[in-house]
């Protein structure tokens, strides 16, 4: 989802007489004390029936009918995920049906809902503009991880690692063991004494970040991140930073390799 380019498109609409947009932010994160035993469901009921309350007092039976079908397509896009919510729910909806923006949402909104001309957009747009497309670089010696997150969800990851006899990295795809230093080298070689390995990754680090900093510059570039940020060893994330061209936001110095994503992006969010 471009958020940015939905948000243009959003801006543009403008419904007059008995066709109105329908905005909705509602709040389902379960970690917040005042959504305690699901409120969420009080919230969207009453906001949905507070609209269909005053138009029914209404002359324009028109637009209470128009408000009928959208309600029932949002009651339709909750119910379908109410077992498997995030921390928010946003909707953009017309009766007609040339608006429809439903998406869940890994960050916590406030509950509010509107029937208007125009959509409103100020919530999203924070969240646009504070959860941009994001990449997160985790670099632990020979290995690296790169997550890609996009407000504040993972939306994709990337491992590479550097075979130490070879001397190349590699992207490796599937599940991967963790502690794989010196994978690929042959049992039995100097390499893969951890007293030898120390001493080659202090003499050969600059080296070898020079050589993958290319291929993170390039991923970067084609998938158009707003934001970086470095984790690892001090001096690690220093000489990486050193050979990359992209700007980073900020360092972490942590090793969190093998940490779950979500661990990871708190870190940051």
């Amino acid at each position: 989802m471009n958020l940015r380019t939905q948000i243009n498109e959003l801006k543009q609409v403008k419904e007059e007489g008995a066709n109105k947009v329908f905005s909705m932010y509602l709040n389902t994160d379960p970690s917040d004390p005042d959504q305690q035993g699901g409120k969420w469901k009080i919230q969207l009921k009453n906001g949905l029936r507070n609209f269909e309350t005053y138009l029914s007092e209404d002359e324009n039976q028109e637009e209470l009918r128009n408000f009928k079908k959208v309600k029932k397509k949002v009651k339709e896009f909750v119910g379908k995920y109410e077992q498997d919510l995030l921390r928010g729910i946003i909707v953009f909806a017309t009766a007609d049906g040339k608006v429809w923006f439903a998406e869940r949402v890994q960050m916590r909104l406030e509950s509010e809902f509107y029937w208007e001309e125009e959509p409103v957009l100020n919530q999203l747009e924070k969240l646009s503009n504070k959860f941009p497309k994001t990449g997160v670089i985790l670099v632990q010696q020979n290995q690296i991880k790169v997550i890609e997150t996009y407000l504040n969800e993972v939306e994709n990851t990337h491992f590479y690692e550097l075979n130490l006899d070879t001397e190349n990295w590699a992207e490796k795809k599937g599940p991967r063991k963790a502690n794989a230093v010196g994978a690929g080298v042959h049992p039995g070689s100097a390499s893969m004494q951890k007293e030898n390995f120390a001493e080659r990754f202090a003499a050969n680090q600059q080296r070898w970040y020079k050589s993958i900093a290319p291929k993170l510059d390039k991923l970067a570039k084609d998938e158009a991140w707003e934001n970086l940020y470095l984790f690892g060893e001090r001096d690690a994330i220093h000489e990486l930073r050193k050979q990359m061209n992209r700007k980073v936001n900020d360092t972490v110095y942590k090793n969190m390799l093998e940490h779950d994503e979500d661990k990871v992006l708190a870190q940051i969010s």
